[in-house]
């Protein structure tokens, strides 16, 4: 396994991050296997985990606790906060109040003391950023924590937390987790651009498109598998499809199984770190780490351009974050007595 920068923190990271979502009540509910899968990935070279408070309400930070016993040392740590951990409205988001027992409770699940890489799941635009990053920069401080970074967060929102840290004098994000495939490519527009001007490290999430690059899901035909079921609209989409259809055979004339093809284009883009893998069964594992060798040349780079242009999305149900000026009607319509001209 190949190591890598983790922005400018000095940080050694795997090319291939274990994602950890998988594992507990929203994938794989069998701890023994669970910890299993995680321990085969850490033997292979894998030194980089990653996993959130949300995933299955804890389950996935306790599993990954206890396969850690022993070798948590050799490995780079990450937990995320933001989503709500139960029904009380203050167990959610990014205030200060949530942070400071937001962390403690993953370390707790986690069995640690530290976390080497605290990320902020979502935006939440009911918090002043500069809240956020006092409260980040005290657990830096304390020692609980060692760097902070966001994930999927708009490149505006990057460059504002960047701001407000050099002139209040906090600690910066120092990485930034967003999607990226071959059919979810709007980050190499600005996301990524931004990341490389603030020397931020990028670990990549659904490398394989939420399960579409597999090559399990074709048009016309019906797979039955676990993300399938849970979004359907996501594998109907008939635009993110077409875009299956030209990559399979360009994978079967070089050679290569589908999921090999989608992780090795993820990692060669200059601004990624590492790709965020997320099996939930061994067999899944073991294929991924196939094809950690893979190297696209630019043959192989060049149709994929054509195919999947770069900057752009081939569907519209992928996008992580939707900011209110979005999604709220009210910010986006004038009063009606106000909407004519003269």
């Amino acid at each position: 396994m190949k190591y890598r920068t983790l922005g400018r923190t000095g940080i050694q990271v795997s090319a291939y991050c274990l994602g950890t979502m998988m594992f507990g009540a929203m994938g794989n509910p069998d701890h023994d296997e669970s910890i299993r899968i995680i321990h085969r990935a850490l033997d292979a070279g894998i030194n980089f985990v990653d996993t959130a408070d949300v995933y299955s309400q804890g389950e996935s930070e306790e599993i990954v606790g206890k396969a850690l016993k022993g070798r948590r040392e050799d490995i780079v740590l990450a937990s995320k906060l933001h989503y709500p951990m139960g029904g009380d409205p203050n167990r959610r988001g990014n205030s200060r109040r949530w942070i400071i027992t937001a962390v403690e409770d993953s370390l707790r699940r986690l069995q640690t003391d530290h976390l080497d890489l605290y990320q902020v799941h979502r935006p939440d635009p009911t918090v002043d950023v500069e809240e956020t990053l006092s409260a980040l920069s005290d657990l830096i401080r304390s020692g609980k924590v060692r760097a902070i970074g966001t994930s999927s967060f708009p490149a505006s929102e990057i460059v504002e937390a960047q701001w407000v840290s050099e002139r209040r004098g906090l600690e910066r994000f120092r990485t930034e987790q967003p999607p990226y495939s071959i059919i979810n490519r709007s980050i190499e527009r600005e996301v990524l651009p931004v990341c490389q001007r603030y020397g931020m490290g990028t670990l990549v999430w659904s490398p394989l498109g939420q399960g579409l690059l597999t090559g399990r899901h074709r048009r016309g035909q019906q797979a039955d598998t676990h993300r399938s079921g849970g979004m359907p609209q996501h594998f109907s989409d008939d635009r993110k499809l077409e875009v299956v259809e030209q990559l399979v055979p360009l994978a079967e004339k070089a050679g290569l199984r589908m999921t090999h093809l989608a992780v090795a284009f993820a990692i060669a883009h200059p601004g990624v770190t590492s790709a965020i893998i997320g099996p939930r069964t061994m067999e899944q594992l073991d294929d991924l780490l196939a094809g950690a060798e893979v190297t696209l040349d630019d043959e192989v780079l060049d149709r994929i351009d054509e195919i999947a242009l770069p900057g752009t999305d081939a569907g519209p149900n992928d996008v992580a974050y939707t900011p209110p000026s979005v999604s709220e009607v009210g910010l986006r319509r004038r009063p009606g007595a106000e909407r004519s001209a003269a």
